[in-house]
């Protein structure tokens, strides 16, 4: 049996932001071990069953929620590098540049590969970092073996083994910045934006939801320049036997300048001091 869902003013929605913060710490009752309970909480909260907001406008709004403290950056979207075909991540990458797993012999077979790294375009990690072509108009995946740390020096000689060389990979994974685009148009155009701290007690989690913004049509260019800058980074989770996926993201507190507008719509003290 379906439930007809019922639209929510944007002036409905703050005020619901405002109320569930006057409430302070709020008992999560509900997906307690998922990892995202902070935001599952939220749109139970909202009565919303997913995770487009059903906000009676032309343009779509996603919910964003943060948990502060959080190690984790904020997940702007999962996205496979290109060529997709080529399935880049379980084909080549770890193949070819992938090191032992640490729990490889133990939890996992004895040849099992990790490949997890975080890359920016300011940094390196072990040899890998991202540039934009703006030729071609992609955010491109480079290896420099010159940047590689001395402590990762035997897992650079087995790369030499398994590629036949050390210069720049043979195959560039890529992201195209038309397909960029039209994804965070699709899912992140304009979106509220709550913050929440969390509190354990007595076997029970709480959270308290003290900040909230709302951010109008997300910009490209702005992307472009956090990605440059270091700020976006593009993390990788796969091992021989399973690929989690890869994930755009960003700290916290740089959400906000991704978008054309910002606007705090909710702004009250925390209720923890660390």
């Amino acid at each position: 049996m379906s439930t007809e869902l019922k639209l929510i003013k944007k002036e409905e929605l703050i005020s619901s932001f405002k109320e569930f913060e006057s409430r302070g710490w709020i008992e999560n009752t509900t997906r307690k071990t998922n990892d995202g309970a902070h935001g599952n909480l939220l749109e139970d909260l909202l009565n919303i069953p997913e995770n487009n907001l059903p906000i009676p406008n032309a343009a779509e709004w996603e919910l964003k929620c943060h948990k502060v403290g959080s190690s984790s950056r904020v997940t702007l979207f999962h996205t496979e590098p290109s060529p997709r075909a080529a399935k880049i991540v379980p084909q080549f990458l770890l193949p070819k540049y992938g090191w032992p797993h640490q729990k490889a012999g133990t939890k996992y077979p004895e040849d099992e590969k990790s490949f997890r790294v975080t890359l920016k375009a300011n940094s390196y990690q072990r040899g890998f970092y991202l540039y934009i072509n703006e030729e071609d108009n992609k955010v491109c995946i480079g290896f420099d073996s010159s940047k590689v740390l001395d402590s990762d020096a035997s897992w650079l000689k087995t790369v030499k083994q398994r590629v036949g060389h050390l210069n720049n990979l043979d195959v560039v994974p890529y992201w195209n910045l038309d397909e960029i685009y039209a994804k965070t148009r699709t899912k992140l155009l304009n979106c509220f934006f709550v913050l929440a701290e969390e509190k354990r007690e007595n076997q029970k989690q709480y959270f308290h939801y003290f900040k909230a913004y709302m951010l109008k049509n997300f910009s490209i260019k702005k992307f472009k320049d956090s990605l440059e800058a270091g700020y976006i980074v593009f993390e990788f989770d796969a091992r021989s036997g399973h690929n989690h996926g890869t994930k755009c993201r960003i700290t916290e507190e740089l959400v906000p300048s991704l978008y054309e507008e910002s606007k705090i719509v909710l702004d009250k003290p925390r209720l923890r001091n660390n």
